[in-house]
């Protein structure tokens, strides 16, 4: 009998070429294969009359065709074969495209079964490429007359190759029951459930099989979890401190919420152990400021901090930041760029070596700095760095266990934290500063065009500057991966024209030829988007067309209105963080999300935009409407793959499945009395190892 480890191509008729396609699906052994669980199901049980079917849906229909399969061919690359079918209700024209075989496949007579989306005009019925197969077909082979499962395709793969390849990978295996009695009483025993997750016999069966594995996915992760939270380091015990002094040199009052945040991570500083904690934060809440108070912990007691931030730009402005809240103790402060010059950086690692430097602030070049007596390594904006940059920067001094405080603006609900953040603790900004003006936002179709133009005149008139953003670059980009619209049922068409942002910026000039444009797109190499920003930065322009680059962090008091086209492209919290680079100063600002899509689902993401503020609430609502797959739109954010749990969905069953792991984990920390689960946790975190923080 195979083992789950065994690679795929174990299976007969799985070649080289076959297993690079199934590779392209991270599917490189028999256990990913057999857990490469369906996206979809489509119900083929019920077959319907033609005359009962209706437009737009998709059915089964059994039926005889009723002429001879005509072959068409009505242009170069395009060839149709065309022929009508009937049963006692009446007649539907069916039409393949390209499939010219299906000429030779089927003749007058033949009795079929027809299973696509029905086509009504007038009294006229229609079918484009429909699954068709034979009356007559061995249940265990037929692909009608039962629930079928439809899984992620890539090319030199289609349906039909991979329902037969998991159906011999199941049989291959003999899977093992690992999760202790007391949970897996509850569900169906493995066996059944993976049958019935990939052939489900009834909808009741999926459901099961679904219930059991959304639990058994959660259960080992947060047992993984758990086992590297009691695998923590020690670290550099930092001696508690009276932070009243601190807050006394502050031009300001900070926030319930920020006093607390300090409070959590300050006990972790003086624990022994080594810290890894998360500093949630919506925009404009006041991370920096928790993020000097511990640094400033460190420096009473004599050691050095690093704070990594993702941009030249943004490494600036937490100097400029840094360098304002600590300098009156004393704290000496470096900077650390890649455009810095040679004799720049060759000064500040003699500082740092000679300990003349209590601070270092940069970007990913501090990860070439040899850093005496780090205790504390701060990064800003932690998900838009490498888990290898961040691993580099905590073991910049060999000597000590530095602790790990990152900071994020992206609100992400608390069960997703659990999972994109692995073993870190989570401290949370859930106040707004005093001072920070609401940003007013409206949604508008293009029809407002030529009134969003007289708007931003009027502003750009009274020294406010204006951002736009547009979700691509360049016309070809946008086209889904292998989505295949055929099967899908998808629109061939794209919708609304998308954005570009070169060709945007240049419309925008020649309407509004008064005013100094520039642009920023992620093409642009490092140092040509750090010189449109720093321009924008300093005023020299008026008004930037940018992707989502200028997201996260940047800082333009001065600008007053966000415009968004394509708005229905963008996630929740990603409009959100968009809106956030507006309202930074005493200038009244705007966000203007642009769409034409008015479908049910748009209508609502849009509303909840206009309705609040609160990107904890918008983070929920996003989780909920698209899943956490989307939430950065990047694999460097730490989110371990999920094959089946829905963390908007399955909040409660991701509840329980932390309760157990905790409870199998008290009772037997090193899982000795279940081995089958120690095994399944320990493949787990092989394959997550790296992928979280």
């Amino acid at each position: 009998m195979a083992r789950l480890t065994d690679d795929v191509r174990r299976i007969r008729g799985i070649g080289e070429k076959r297993a690079e396609a199934l590779g392209r699906l991270g599917i490189h052994t028999l256990f990913d294969l057999i857990s490469f669980f369906p996206r979809r199901y489509e119900d083929r049980t019920a077959v319907r009359l033609i005359s009962e079917t209706r437009d737009g849906e998709s059915v089964c229909i059994s039926a005889v065709v009723a002429d001879e399969p005509r072959l068409e061919r009505i242009r170069r690359g395009l060839e149709l074969v065309r022929f009508q079918a009937a049963d006692e209700s009446g007649l539907v024209n069916i039409t393949y495209f390209n499939q010219p075989y299906m000429r030779r496949q089927l003749h007058r007579g033949d009795c079929c079964r027809f299973y696509g989306r029905v086509e009504l005009r007038g009294r006229s019925r229609s079918m484009a490429n429909p699954v068709c197969e034979r009356e007559g077909i061995a249940p265990a082979d037929s692909v009608t007359g039962r629930i079928v499962p439809v899984y992620r395709l890539t090319s030199g793969l289609n349906q039909k190759t991979l329902m037969q390849t998991v159906r011999q990978g199941l049989d291959a295996l003999q899977v093992e029951e690992f999760l202790p009695p007391e949970f897996a009483s509850r569900f169906p025993d493995i066996r059944t459930a993976y049958e019935s997750i990939h052939f489900p016999g009834s909808w009741e069966e999926l459901q099961q099989a679904r219930n059991r594995f959304v639990f058994e996915e959660l259960f080992l992760l947060c047992c993984a979890l758990g086992r590297k939270r009691r695998a923590a380091k020690s670290g550099v015990r930092i001696p508690p401190a009276d932070f009243s002094e601190f807050y006394a040199a502050l031009p300001f009052r900070p926030t319930a919420a920020q006093r607390r945040a300090v409070e959590e991570a300050s006990a972790d500083l003086s624990s022994g152990s080594q810290m890894n904690r998360l500093l949630q934060g919506d925009v404009g809440s006041g991370k920096t400021l928790v993020a000097a108070a511990l640094i400033w912990q460190c420096f009473r007691a004599g050691f050095v901090s690093a704070f990594m931030a993702p941009t030249e730009i943004l490494a600036e402005q937490h100097f400029q930041t840094l360098s304002g809240f600590l300098s009156p103790f004393g704290l000496r402060c470096g900077l650390l760029t890649g455009s810095r010059r040679a004799s720049e950086k060759t000064s500040l690692r003699e500082a740092l070596r000679n300990r003349e430097l209590d601070l270092v602030i940069g970007t990913h070049a501090l990860l070439s700095l040899e850093i005496p007596d780090l205790a504390l390594a701060v990064t800003d904006e932690q998900h838009r760095f490498g888990v290898e940059q961040r691993a580099s920067l905590v073991h910049a001094d060999a000597g000590l266990n530095p602790h790990v405080f990152v900071m994020s603006a992206t609100p992400i609900p608390r069960t997703l934290a659990l999972i994109i953040y692995g073993d870190l603790d989570v401290s949370i900004l859930d106040e707004r500063p005093p001072g920070r003006e609401k940003v007013d936002t409206y949604c508008v179709g293009t029809a407002y065009h030529s009134r969003l133009l007289a708007f931003i005149r009027r502003l750009c008139a009274e020294g406010r500057q204006v951002f736009v953003v547009c979700p691509k670059v360049e016309e070809e980009e946008g086209s889904e991966e292998n989505a295949d619209p055929a099967e899908d049922g998808l629109p061939l068409s794209d919708g609304p024209e998308l954005r570009s942002a070169v060709e945007y910026a240049a419309q925008l000039q020649a309407e509004l030829p008064e005013l100094r444009i520039g642009c920023l797109h992620g093409l642009m190499k490092a140092d040509e988007k750090d010189a449109v920003m720093q321009r924008m930065v300093s005023g020299e322009l008026d008004l930037l067309v940018s992707t989502t680059v200028i997201e996260v962090g940047v800082d333009i008091p001065n600008a007053a209105l966000m415009l968004i086209e394509n708005a229905e492209r963008f996630g929740l919290s990603q409009l959100h963080q968009l809106r956030g680079r507006v309202g930074r100063g005493r200038h009244k600002s705007y966000c203007v999300l642009v769409t034409d899509h008015d479908s049910e689902e748009t209508r609502a993401r849009m509303k909840i935009l206009c309705e609040t503020e609160d990107g904890f609430r918008i983070a929920e609502e996003d989780l909920r409407l698209r899943g956490p797959g989307d939430f950065f739109g990047s694999r460097q954010h730490g989110l371990p793959p999920l094959h089946i749990a829905d963390l908007g969905a399955d909040t409660e069953t991701l509840a329980e499945a932390r309760s157990a792991a905790e409870r199998v984990l008290a009772e037997d920390p090193e899982m000795q009395g279940c081995p089958k689960l120690c095994e399944r946790v320990e493949l787990l975190l092989s394959r997550i190892d790296g992928t979280l923080n």
